[in-house]
């Protein structure tokens, strides 16, 4: 049993001492390549066994021909080990080379695509990531391209929309400062009307500016999707009758809701103000809402005719009007401000056309029985 102990402590011995070399190789060479770092590997354990059998056959006063015979076997495991260390090395390192290069195509409009062939469950796992971090670039330079582009069209239309009726007040007021104005009670009324016209448009930019910013205060609370409908259908009332439509609010449940009501009345204004501008006379929009598992579904149908399918995704962008025909007045700024007031209500808006218009969707989190 002692001598079991002692080839034991004399294994150990030598093989720690080859373990502790191999452990300040690795330090010196840990910036080197991977290859290096895997021979270095598959060096320690053919060294830690070298040692110790040289220390245990010392101390047991082995025969010259039984070490040679050791000593040989252990030269051998470690030429093998070596050289399958090294094409393991070189090939880690060509798949790592392959990938660094497929990263580098990440500039300013590239995209990532892996290197063909087997790779170790570690460079797989690297270049999946990769790509799926590729595909979040490509979708954030999509997004900043149409925050760009939104953004130079609404410049563009406010610009338009504002230089008419300054235009239009600067004529009205050099008119009645001339003494030129046949009817100066009308030129009031005008200019009355263009001013409320400028304070609403600035009203929605302010509105928009809070919910791009995220600074747009809420004051929930519990209310009936019935009265919330109500107010909306009272206020769009005089505009419906203007233009000869039908509103239509019979399908609506009574179910309860936790909301800023007076966002939440502008948004079903807007949709509604939208939708009565765009349905010809004697035509119909109807305001239906309805409880879908845990949320509710607020709808406003209109008779439009309907939204080309390739403007539907644009339908809710700032600064978005759709085509000038069908477009009223305006800054495009309605449909924008109800997607972010009902985003900060943790909801989300959608549209999609119907037989003879078009629907827009309100989805809102129910509230707490």
């Amino acid at each position: 049993m002692r001598d079991v102990l002692l080839i034991a402590l004399f294994a150990f011995l030598g093989a720690a001492a080859a373990g502790l070399l191999g452990a300040l190789a690795l330090r010196a060479l840990r910036h080197r390549s991977v290859a290096v770092s895997l021979t270095v590997v598959a060096a320690v354990p053919v060294t830690a066994m070298l040692a110790g059998t040289l220390a245990v056959a010392r101390a047991m006063f082995l025969s010259s021909h039984d070490l040679t015979v050791v000593t040989t076997v252990c030269a051998m495991a470690a030429v093998v080990s070596l050289a399958t260390a090294l094409l393991l090395g070189r090939w880690v390192v060509a798949r790592s080379n392959a990938l660094t290069l497929a990263a580098r195509s990440f500039g300013d409009d590239g995209d990532f695509a892996a290197p063909a062939g087997d790779a170790t469950a570690e460079l797989a796992a690297l270049g999946r990531e990769l790509a799926a971090t590729s595909e979040r670039l490509a979708r954030s330079r999509e997004r900043e391209q149409a925050l760009e582009t939104s953004r130079r069209e609404l410049v563009a239309w406010i610009s338009h929309d504002l230089r008419t009726p300054l235009a239009g007040l600067r004529a009205m007021s050099e008119a009645l400062e001339d003494g030129l104005a046949e009817d100066p009670p009308r030129y009031f009324r005008q200019i009355r009307t263009e001013v409320g016209r400028l304070d609403s448009m600035v009203g929605d930019l302010f509105e928009l500016s809070r919910i791009h910013a995220g600074a747009l205060p809420l004051h929930p609370s519990r209310m009936s999707v019935y009265d919330l409908v109500g107010d909306a259908l009272a206020g769009a009332g005089p505009l419906a009758r203007e233009h000869g439509v039908r509103l239509v609010g019979d399908g609506v449940d009574p179910v309860p809701v936790e909301v800023d009501g007076k966002e939440m009345t502008r948004v079903l204004g807007n949709l509604l103000v939208n939708a009565i501008r765009r349905t010809p006379a004697d035509g119909t929009v109807a305001v239906a809402a309805r409880r879908a598992a845990d949320t509710v579904v607020l709808s406003v149908t209109d008779g439009c005719g309907g939204i080309p399918e390739e403007d539907l995704p644009r339908v809710f962008d700032t600064g978005w009007r759709g085509s000038q025909a069908r477009t009223p007045p305006g800054a495009g700024l309605g449909l924008a401000i109800v997607r972010g007031i009902v985003e900060a209500h943790a909801g989300r808006a959608a549209v999609r056309n119907v037989p003879g218009g078009c629907r827009f969707e309100v989805v809102l989190p129910a509230a707490a029985p």
